[in-house]
């Protein structure tokens, strides 16, 4: 079908086209790391084995949980905000570049991520962003099934941070003695908000975890290529608020 100057224009407005959900590789400062205790990294001792194999089952446990998302964007940064569900491998939320055109609500699950059409059309007029994470699912959740537009993953890095945040939970404990065997290792001590976390390597994985005496995760670090750096904060408490149906059901 042959399309009109409108349809086109319609078509570059589109949440499709968005920036932050583009497949984009542009660079972006990492953000800071900073080990402050410690004498740099070490094999794991066996307690810290044994609480890097529950972490994964505390962060089922306490799921669905609240996390903040910072992914580097060509000259900027995208933050998404939203409640995950472990257990059903869904998340919803709101990401936000910094333009007011390059905002909305946003869903992913296992098979790739769907925002929110703006406006009828679908183009993407500036959108009031909510008070609260809760306050965002609540209004993914009064949207119809045919108001998402979905589409695959692909190699942006705020695909790979939403893949990631799915990938943290397991139902039952890993092997402690294979994990203190797999490379890992103890890189330090940090404190994140006046609490003490201990941050771990992931072996070959270019990914560091902060985890607490309990083995509640808070942070999860993955560094990309070209100096960039992608940030999961966890809350680690358990919310009350659901994640809808709507961006799965069908339309």
């Amino acid at each position: 079908m042959r399309m009109t100057p409108a349809r086109v224009r319609a078509r570059l407005r589109s949440p499709w086209t968005w920036a932050a959900l583009a497949a984009v590789t542009g660079t972006c400062a990492a953000l800071p790391f900073l080990v402050a205790g410690g004498d740099g990294p070490r094999p794991l001792s066996p307690d810290e084995a044994r609480r890097l194999a529950l972490t994964p089952v505390r962060v089922y446990r306490d799921s669905p949980a609240e996390v903040t998302v910072r992914a580097p964007l060509p000259g900027g940064t995208a933050v998404v905000r939203a409640v995950v569900d472990e257990h059903r491998r869904r998340a919803v939320g709101w990401f936000d570049t910094g333009d007011a055109a390059e905002r909305g609500l946003l869903a992913w699950d296992g098979a790739g991520l769907a925002v929110a059409r703006p406006k009828a059309d679908g183009s993407a007029g500036p959108l009031a962003k909510p008070a609260s994470t809760a306050e965002a699912v609540r209004d993914a959740a009064r949207l119809k099934p045919t108001a998402w537009i979905r589409r695959r993953y692909g190699p942006a890095s705020l695909d790979t941070a939403l893949r990631l945040t799915l990938s943290l939970a397991a139902e039952r404990p890993g092997d402690a003695r294979r994990i203190a065997r797999s490379g890992r290792r103890h890189l330090g001590t940090d404190r994140i908000d006046g609490r003490r976390y201990d941050v771990f390597s992931a072996g070959d994985v270019p990914l560091r975890y902060w985890i607490d005496g309990a083995g509640r995760l808070r942070r999860v670090r993955e560094d990309l290529d070209d100096d960039r750096t992608i940030v999961v904060d966890v809350t680690g408490a358990r919310v009350r608020t659901a994640v809808p149906e709507g961006p799965w059901e069908q339309g």
